[in-house]
């Protein structure tokens, strides 16, 4: 137990590094996700029994089409929730729920998914730097896992400049990502709702219906980005706190 007591207590002039207000933070952070992606899910279980006249997969053909998209295939992927559009081998990938549905929320959905394809199409600005981030991003996340088990299992370490900076920088990098995730997400739903609308695919209340789905998907970013920035400070407040 000597290396929990060594993390975890308040050396002289120092912060703990797993006090109470981490515990606060964390749990904080894990209710409001909680929330967000409870309340995803109930939208979602509601606006798919709301039927439209296309299916996911049609839908994201159309919306491919009608943008003048010919080279990006729309596929079924196994799972929930797992709808992503893949820019490196150019499919629109839809869970098999949506992409079989022919419901609001698999509409919402598949158009989504689309828009990302828009924004790659349009050299989105901000989708092009997150594409640029990725893998700086796997680094940093791979570094902050090495980083956080030395800290928890050899507490001397955290007497190095070195060590301090190196992880605010892989932290620092991951919450940029999750920064920057945020107006991609916001614009390829902004997109969705107005092709939905120009296309006619959902009318009056399904196109409300459509947009407070995708708003609650948006939200689970928004909690991520927000968990992330929370994070990023208390640790900043901690480490360099601890050199003083």
């Amino acid at each position: 137990m000597e290396w929990l007591i060594a993390v975890t207590q308040q050396p002289a002039g120092g912060t703990p590094l797993f006090g109470i207000g981490y515990w606060i933070l964390l749990g904080g952070t894990a209710l409001l996700s909680f929330i967000i992606s409870g309340t995803l899910k109930s939208r979602f279980r509601k606006y798919s029994q709301i039927p439209v006249r296309m299916t996911g997969a049609q839908v994201a053909e159309a919306m491919l089409r009608q943008n003048g998209i010919n080279d990006v295939q729309v596929v079924s992927v196994p799972g929930q929730l797992t709808d992503h559009y893949d820019p490196t081998k150019k499919t629109v990938n839809l869970s098999e729920p949506v992409y079989h549905a022919n419901s609001v929320a698999a509409a919402a959905v598949a158009a989504h998914e689309c828009g990302h394809a828009v924004q790659h199409q349009q050299a989105y600005a901000w989708l092009g730097l997150r594409s640029k981030m990725v893998p700086a991003v796997s680094f940093a996340s791979k570094m902050m896992n090495i980083l956080m088990w030395m800290m928890i299992f050899g507490a001397f370490a955290m007497q190095s400049p070195i060590f301090i900076w190196v992880f605010l920088g892989a932290m620092g990098v991951t919450t940029l990502f999750s920064v920057v995730t945020l107006p991609v997400e916001f614009d390829a739903s902004r997109r969705a709702l107005a092709w939905l609308d120009s296309s006619g695919s959902l009318v009056g209340m399904e196109h409300d219906q459509a947009k407070n789905a995708l708003f609650w998907a948006a939200m689970t970013y928004v909690a991520a980005a927000v968990a992330a920035i929370a994070q990023l400070a208390y640790w900043v407040f901690v480490l360099l706190g601890r050199r003083d």
